[in-house]
């Protein structure tokens, strides 16, 4: 990985002169990682915080210890529902806290990574005349992102595509924690307690886990721990006792160790995973999340499925799971087309946007 743009300073040495930026982006693990990866590459160099809701970011953010500032946003439910009878109000609120908070606290830079929770710092700081960038995961951009777009230095995003639909467009590809890289394979085993004498099938579904995954594993361990070790990271709530040669948690923060002992993967399709799991080289078994959603995971998989990177298994077909998955474990094309793939990082791209926006 290339040195950070920004030269690390002591904590005690910061001053007026030190840039401070604020992050926000929330509602899903997703819109959290990414600023997470560049946030590890600024600490010790800026002054650092965070804006989000009560949700999954305040629990991730947490780890860094920069300032959090709470400012509850209302989500659009995408379905007819009373519920977005009050979202103008709630929308309102939250768009005034934001704006006290920027008032006080005058970043040089908001860096918004998307979804509902990021949308009231964006609006404040674009009144305040703060610099904005914000980043799109996705290939097709969400709601959020194309509201805030115009009042942007630049949409940067992860698929050139994506960039192609903005005028201020910039592809930068997508930041990938650091920490995922570099484990040892047999240190992972260990650290899991699963043998070597079976592959391991890592089993992942968001930051709050996937339901219809954990069912669909749950109801065909005979058929898989057979050929399987399994790693099955289920959400908050969601874990029950395991068989032997199965392991089960709710959340894994050491994602390094995770990877590093998978040899095949099953899991929804949210960019920065695809991203995370394509640079790793791992062969995925993408079940693409449809209902209650834009479409844009299942945009997502069929991109990377085009490139003969990984499969593609509809959620109604989830009872074909082991074969799917035995039919991926054997595929010498996904492997060689992993082998021959390359996939950059796109912190480093980032922190240089960030760096020419606060010239």
């Amino acid at each position: 990985m290339n040195p950070p743009v920004f030269n690390k300073i002591p904590q005690a040495a910061y001053t007026a002169n030190v840039k401070y930026l604020l992050f926000t982006g929330g509602g899903s693990a997703g819109h959290v990682t990414p600023n997470l990866a560049v946030m590890q590459e600024l600490k010790g160099a800026c002054r650092l915080a965070y804006m989000g809701t009560s949700g999954i970011e305040r629990t991730l953010v947490a780890s860094l210890g920069c300032p959090y500032f709470l400012v509850e946003c209302p989500k659009l439910v995408r379905s007819l529902t009373p519920k977005n009878l009050a979202l103008p109000f709630a929308l309102r609120a939250a768009q005034k806290n934001a704006l006290r908070i920027l008032e006080r606290e005058k970043p040089d830079l908001v860096f918004a990574k998307g979804g509902y929770a990021s949308y009231p710092a964006v609006w404040a700081a674009a009144r305040l005349g703060i610099p904005v960038l914000t980043h799109e995961s996705d290939l097709t951009p969400g709601l959020c992102t194309r509201m805030v777009a115009k009042r942007c230095v630049h949409v940067l995003t992860s698929f050139p595509e994506t960039a192609e639909k903005f005028r201020n467009g910039v592809c930068v590809g997508s930041p990938i924690r650091r920490e995922i890289f570099g484990r040892e394979r047999a240190a992972a085993r260990s650290r899991y307690g699963f043998r070597d004498d079976m592959p391991v099938l890592l089993v992942l579904g968001g930051g709050s886990g996937s339901r219809a995954l954990n069912e669909a594993v749950n109801a065909r361990l005979d058929e898989l721990l057979p050929r399987f070790h399994i790693l099955q990271l289920c959400g908050r709530g969601n874990v029950a006792a395991a068989p032997k040669g199965c392991v089960r948690l709710e959340f894994e923060r050491d994602m390094g160790s995770a990877y590093a002992c998978a040899d095949i993967v099953l899991s929804r399709a949210g960019s920065n995973t695809l991203f995370e799991l394509i640079a790793l080289k791992k062969p995925a078994l993408l079940v693409p999340l449809e209902r209650c959603s834009r479409g844009d995971q299942l945009k997502n998989a069929r991109y990377f499925e085009e490139k003969g990177l990984c499969a593609v298994l509809p959620e109604r077909r989830l009872g074909e799971l082991p074969s799917a998955l035995l039919r991926l474990y054997g595929s010498a094309t996904v492997r060689g087309a992993l082998a021959a793939y390359t996939v950059g990082n796109g912190t480093q791209r980032i922190l240089h946007e960030i760096e020419a926006a606060m010239a």
